[in-house]
């Protein structure tokens, strides 16, 4: 893959165009379960949204860390033949690709053991990336998580940012520790979008609409929080609130059903000029409930056909007609 003539442009070089950047981790989910069997599967959330947007038709470029392993090894080729671009320095022979490891009991509570390594590379952004997703354990996980934030400062001034925090309280520490690093890309992002588990954990006893005012005050110009099968609830940059329900009927399981949410809402808000560029920031800021709600619906969609299928599936542009 040569890409030279698109990377290590200066800031005031780099033009705002159609692709799309994903920085997070991506790694192998080991399986251990109760009858003694062991299975192996490729994970990350911001793996799943990078694959997820290029299903739906945008160009995607991921920035990530694996290892020269087997594991790595699949790893890329998971992402690769789902459409995405590796950016350069998202493989190294430094260490081994990450692992989760969880162990299902026989009530089918898990219990995780992680060896994440996360020394992330300078990421080098496409010359027409128009906006960035983070997300999840590599924003928070030193020392990679200082890249990922230069990043965001980077697009910023030509593009736009999408933020999903997806709390792990296993890696991240106490929410004392972690909300204000959350809360520090928060004011970063045009749009943060995490789930009802996510803001019990952070903020115990406020309810979703007391943290999206908080976070459109922190910068934020659209707020989302999943609540499972209850849909989402949302403000737009007006500050209206509005509610939908989940369109899932027969669901099979939730895996990368948040991340699904995540790909559909940047695609929709993409289309819709509402991220993409500067001057879509302006828009963002500005824009109604009914100048979003295409987006969102489009968001709902996507996940509730993800649910429908066993493990991180991510629907194609033409599933949704």
């Amino acid at each position: 893959m040569d890409t030279t003539n698109d990377m290590n442009p200066s800031t005031a070089d780099r033009a705002p165009g159609r692709a799309v950047a994903v920085i997070g981790e991506l790694l192998v989910d080991i399986v251990h379960t109760p009858d003694g069997n062991t299975a192996e599967h490729v994970g990350g959330s911001p793996a799943n949204v990078a694959l997820g947007l290029s299903r739906l038709g945008h160009e995607t470029w991921f920035a990530t860390l694996v290892g020269t392993d087997d594991r790595g090894i699949r790893c890329a080729e998971h992402v690769e033949s789902g459409g995405v671009h590796l950016l350069p320095g998202s493989i190294s022979a430094s260490h081994p690709t990450s692992t989760a490891a969880a162990t299902i009991d026989e009530s089918g509570a898990a219990s995780y053991v992680f060896d994440l390594h996360w020394d992330l590379a300078p990421v080098d952004l496409p010359a027409d990336a128009g906006h960035l997703h983070i997300g999840s354990i590599g924003t928070t996980l030193r020392p990679g998580d200082e890249e990922v934030t230069a990043a965001v400062h980077a697009i910023r001034a030509t593009g736009t940012v999408s933020y999903d925090p997806n709390a792990r309280p296993s890696i991240m520490g106490s929410p004392d520790e972690v909300r204000p690093r959350i809360e520090e890309l928060v004011a970063l992002s045009d749009v943060v979008k995490c789930s009802e588990d996510d803001i019990a954990w952070l903020y115990p006893g406020q309810s979703p609409a007391e943290v999206m005012a908080h976070w459109a005050g922190l910068g934020s110009k659209l707020t989302l929080v999943t609540l499972g099968g209850d849909g989402v609830t949302w403000r737009a940059g007006t500050g209206d609130v509005d509610h939908l329900p989940a369109l899932a009927d027969d669901v099979v399981d939730t895996v990368g059903a948040g991340d699904s949410f995540m790909a559909g809402l940047v695609s929709g808000l993409l289309d819709a000029g509402l991220l993409g560029d500067t001057a879509a920031r302006e828009r963002l800021q500005h824009a109604g409930l009914p100048d979003v709600r295409p987006a969102i619906d489009r968001a709902l969609a996507t996940s509730g056909i993800t649910v429908t299928h066993a493990g991180a599936y991510a629907p194609t542009r033409e599933e949704l007609a």
